[in-house]
C-alpha cells in the first residue's frame, strides 16, 4: 500500500513537472513568434514621422555618387546622421569603410542591423538608437546626412570643429550660408533628392601670422579667406584666397602662396613667374 501511495505520488510529481513544462514551453514559442513576427511586420513608410525630420530614402544612386564625392575609401570612418533603413552605412561598408548609422527610431536600428547582416557587412557596419545633437561623431572623416536645413544648421557648429578636412556629403539640403564646395546633380536613374552636397571642413586660420618676409592678416568666412600681407611695411590685399581642408592657397602681388596648415605653423610654396621658394608662417596672435 505505501510503495503503491509513493508511486502514485511520484506519477502526479512528474505529470505535474511536464505540465509546467509544456507550459513554459508554449510561452518561449509564443514570445518568439511574436518577436518574430513584430520584426517581418515593421516595414517603413515614406514620410513616416521622426523625431526631428520625417523619414524619406536617399536614392541608392545618390547614395553612391554622395561617397563617390567624398572619396571614400576603406581607411575611413564613415558616420551617417539619421541612418534610416541603413542603406548609406550598408554601402559605404560594401566599400570596405567602417560605418555607424546614428537613429533615433529603434525599429530603424533594428532593421537596419537585420539588412546589414544580409548584407554580409555586419562586421562593418554598426548602428545605435541615439539623438543626434547629443552624440559625439568627432571621430568621423565623412558624414553623410539627408536632414532639413535647420537641422543641418543646428549641427554645423560640431561639423566645423572636427578635424579639417572631414568631409561632409549632404542630400539636396544646404548649409544655409556655408556654401558647398562641390555640388552635383545625377539625373539617370534619380527622380527625385538627387542633388549632393560636399562640404570640406576647413583649419581655422584667421588672425596673425608671422613670416620671415613680414605678416600675413587672415579674415574667414568658412572656407573663403580675406587679408592683407605686409612685406616691409607695406601691405597689399590678397586675393583667390580659400581654405581645402587643412590646405591654404592665396595670391599677393604676383606670387602665388600654397602650402598646409599645421596647427600654429604653416608651411608650404610661393612661386612668381617660373621661381618657387618655400616659405613658412607662425601664428603671431596666439
Amino acid at each position: 500500500m505505501r510503495a503503491s501511495r509513493t508511486l502514485s505520488r511520484l506519477l502526479i510529481a512528474f505529470c505535474v513537472s511536464m505540465i509546467a513544462a509544456g507550459i513554459y514551453a508554449q510561452a518561449q514559442q509564443a514570445q518568439q513568434t511574436k518577436q518574430a513576427q513584430q520584426t517581418k511586420q515593421f516595414q517603413p513608410e515614406v514620410g513616416q514621422e521622426g523625431k526631428d525630420v520625417v523619414w524619406v530614402p536617399t536614392p541608392q544612386v545618390l547614395v553612391d555618387k554622395m561617397l563617390d564625392m567624398a572619396k571614400l575609401t576603406a581607411q575611413d570612418y564613415l558616420i551617417d546622421l539619421g541612418s534610416g533603413d541603413g542603406r548609406t552605412v550598408i554601402t559605404g561598408a560594401k566599400r570596405g569603410a567602417r560605418a555607424l548609422g546614428i537613429e533615433y527610431n529603434p525599429d530603424m536600428v533594428e532593421l537596419s542591423k537585420a539588412n546589414a547582416d544580409k548584407a554580409g557587412v555586419s562586421d562593418k557596419a554598426k548602428f545605435v538608437k541615439a539623438d543626434l545633437f547629443e552624440t559625439d561623431f568627432s571621430q568621423a572623416t565623412v558624414i553623410t546626412m539627408f536632414l532639413l536645413p535647420e537641422i543641418n544648421l543646428k549641427l554645423r557648429p560640431k561639423i566645423l570643429d572636427m578635424k579639417p578636412g572631414t568631409r561632409v556629403v549632404s542630400n539636396s539640403f544646404t548649409m544655409e550660408d556655408w556654401a558647398a564646395d562641390e555640388t552635383a546633380t545625377v539625373e539617370e536613374g534619380c527622380i527625385s533628392w538627387c542633388t549632393a552636397l560636399l562640404w570640406i571642413v576647413p583649419a581655422k586660420v584667421a588672425g596673425k601670422w608671422r613670416l620671415d618676409s613680414g605678416v600675413l592678416t587672415l579674415t574667414q568666412e568658412f572656407q573663403m579667406l580675406s587679408g592683407t600681407l605686409t612685406v616691409n611695411g607695406k601691405s597689399m590685399p590678397i586675393s583667390e584666397a580659400k581654405m581645402h581642408g587643412d590646405q591654404i592657397a592665396f595670391s599677393a602681388g604676383n606670387t602665388l602662396y600654397s602650402g598646409r596648415v599645421k596647427g600654429t605653423a604653416m608651411e608650404g610654396t610661393a612661386k612668381t613667374g617660373t621661381n618657387t621658394l618655400p616659405w613658412t608662417a607662425t601664428r603671431a596672435d596666439k
